[in-house]
């Protein structure tokens, strides 16, 4: 089974870990997973090309990392950031590990060498032992991206960079919208269109639905080929008893107007999603699997419901296999 996967950071990241640990646990072996890795909070920090997503990518499913926060490396230490800090090179509110480091300097030394940015990640994946697991990592484009939060500060609207949102303001300013510079440059990177087309089943991880998912469906091509595709889309519903499992989905939302629940996010997918997972309680039906636009979700809609706590990898992996038994019910 080749399965395609469109992913942000730690939420994504801790589900797609328990996909594959589900998948080798399954017949017919082995199966394909390919992550399609939104690009768009990349920042640069101290002259270095950080990519939050993709290394969050990495370091989860190459088992090293930090897994009390959920991001960065396990047993960091912070000598090279204290130094920074020192000399007055900032920003001090994005921390960065000397481990970490390490994947910020290589990933520019082959930058500077002309590589692309698919061809570095593929180093990245290799160094982590990816391929090894049948798991191929793409970067949804190769040009560079960033998105932007407009702000009002005062009565005037200012733009800044998503992760100083994010990070520093925590989103406690509301968001007016979200730019995504760069993106009138940007292709699907190369692989990115075919793993949509050829994939046996395409997932949508619980990550944020308006500045990870939503990004990576705002690269040209993207949308189109999940529509077009024969496969059946599923997704999993970051939302959980009204709120985001965890971050900031629920701001993001409201920048949209769009509604902070399992059907509120599904809105957003409605015109080429087929099933939906949800937490038990939010389905349609004391079942959990809707009529045709019960429940104030999209028309043709499977909905389905599971416990969506990825509190252990355990947890994580049997999310995942509720996942594919929501697949096997699209299929009939």
């Amino acid at each position: 089974m080749r399965i395609t996967a469109l992913a942000g950071g730690v939420g994504g990241a801790r589900f797609l870990r328990g996909l594959r640990a589900h998948l080798d646990s399954l017949d017919g072996g082995p199966h394909e997973l390919t992550v399609i890795a939104n690009t768009g909070d990349d920042i640069t920090l101290s002259g270095l090309r950080v990519c939050p997503d993709v290394d969050t990518l990495l370091y989860t499913l190459g088992g090293g990392a930090n897994e009390a926060q959920g991001w960065g490396r396990a047993e960091e230490t912070f000598t090279v950031q204290g130094e920074l800090t020192a000399y007055g090179v900032g920003p001090d509110w994005f921390g960065l590990g000397d481990k970490d480091f390490g994947t910020h300097i290589a990933r520019n030394y082959w930058r500077g060498q002309g590589l692309s940015y698919s061809q570095i990640i593929e180093r990245l994946a290799a160094r982590w032992g990816l391929p090894e697991q049948h798991v191929r990592l793409l970067p949804m484009t190769d040009e560079p991206v960033e998105t932007h939060v407009i702000v009002d500060r005062d009565g005037e609207q200012e733009a800044i960079h998503f992760q100083h949102w994010w990070v520093k303001e925590r989103a406690a300013i509301p968001a007016q919208r979200f730019v995504v510079a760069g993106l009138d440059r940007a292709n699907p990177a190369p692989g990115v269109l075919e793993a949509i087309r050829t994939a046996d089943l395409i997932v949508l991880p619980p990550s944020n639905p308006v500045v990870s998912i939503g990004i990576v469906l705002l690269v040209p091509g993207v949308r189109d080929a999940l529509r077009g595709t024969t496969a059946p889309v599923v997704g999993v519903s970051p939302i959980v008893g009204g709120g985001p499992v965890r971050g900031h989905a629920d701001a993001c939302l409201a920048a949209l107007d769009v509604e902070v629940s399992p059907q509120g996010v599904a809105s957003l997918y409605a015109d080429f999603l087929d099933g939906w997972l949800v937490a038990p309680g939010e389905g349609a039906t004391a079942e959990g699997a809707t009529a045709e636009g019960a429940g104030g979700y999209p028309r043709d809609l499977v909905v389905q419901e599971a416990p969506l706590l990825m509190s252990s990898p355990e947890a994580a992996t049997a999310m995942a296999a509720a996942t594919l038994r929501l697949a096997e019910a699209v299929r009939r």
